[in-house]
């Protein structure tokens, strides 16, 4: 090869390197500003409310009086909430996923779904209250209830776990489904035993990003009446004999952590902004121990899947 040539291919080479550079840092700086925001205000809320963590916080239900306050009935009730939304959202949005990307037809029909879904997932959570409030909470007379407020982020975090659950799908190689289609398998056979397992990982990252979406969502809470003040729990979910579950729960009144925090942030005296910065400071946490464990699932998985 010339010269010439040769230098040109240097010359490209290098600029290529520099972008690469360029980017690589403006990944770095963009990672470090948004762990940097997410450390302040994690460390602010723990000085803050450090004096309220002990276990009377926990086993206290909220109170008129700020230093006999607690959070009880809040984080007991957004626990039941999610537990509701997790049962409904992650198998129908993982199943619609499925299908839409391994059993519809590719039609004009299928098209529009896809469309849909995907804007769904943009749609601000404020419209899903309203729609909560007119469907569950009137039309079907679930009432102010857990279960309509775990149907209600299940509607929201719905078209995420969806998304996510074709994008994992679609990441397979095609190859895999056709050495499985060659031996025999039929498309159920393909599907349960080497896409699904293959794309688990892929589609527990969406529900990771959906259920951290859902814990911290306040306004179609309120939207479909939640209580800001509550001095009581919701029925146990087990029983201590037969038939052990008891579902009365679904019907009970509750609240939420983001709630309990709106109302005492709300109130001007120092000792409740307190309590509000100690409940943020719980509901991070919870996020990321609900955060910790999917992605202890995921890595269980992926380990799995190499051997």
């Amino acid at each position: 090869m010339h010269q010439p040539a040769l230098n040109a291919i240097r010359v490209i080479i290098r600029s290529n390197k520099r972008w690469d550079l360029f980017f690589a840092i403006a990944g770095f700086l963009a990672l470090l500003v948004g762990m940097l925001t997410f450390i302040a205000l994690f460390v602010q809320m723990a000085y803050t409310g450090w004096e309220r963590l002990n276990p009377e916080f926990f086993a206290n239900f909220p109170s008129r009086r700020a230093a006999q306050a607690g959070i009880l009935s809040a984080w007991v009730g957004s626990l039941l909430v999610m537990l509701v939304t997790a049962i409904t959202a992650v198998p129908l949005g993982i199943a619609a996923g499925t299908y839409l990307e391994e059993y519809a037809p590719r039609n004009l029909v299928t098209d529009i779904i896809e469309i849909n879904v995907t804007n769904l997932a943009g749609v601000p959570s404020i419209v899903y209250g309203l729609l909560a409030l007119g469907v569950f909470v009137y039309a079907f007379g679930f009432g102010q209830s857990v279960l309509s407020a775990g149907l209600t982020l299940a509607l929201l975090i719905l078209p995420v776990v969806i998304v996510a659950t074709r994008e994992a799908i679609r990441s397979i190689p095609q190859h895999i489904r056709e050495g499985a289609y060659g031996l025999g398998a039929t498309r159920w056979q393909v599907t349960r035993d080497h896409i699904l397992p293959y794309s688990t990982p892929g589609i527990m990252t969406g529900v990771i990003i959906g259920m951290s979406r859902a814990i911290g969502e306040t306004a179609p809470i309120i939207t479909i009446g939640a209580l800001t003040f509550i001095a009581f729990l919701p029925p146990s979910p087990i029983e201590p004999s037969f038939p052990w579950l008891n579902f009365e729960w679904l019907w009970s009144g509750f609240t939420v952590m983001p709630i309990q925090m709106f109302n005492w942030t709300s109130r001007p005296e120092e000792a409740f902004q307190q309590n509000a910065a100690a409940a943020g400071f719980i509901l991070v946490l919870m996020t990321l121990s609900m955060n910790g464990l999917a992605i202890w699932i995921r890595y269980r998985l992926r380990k799995n899947i190499k051997w």
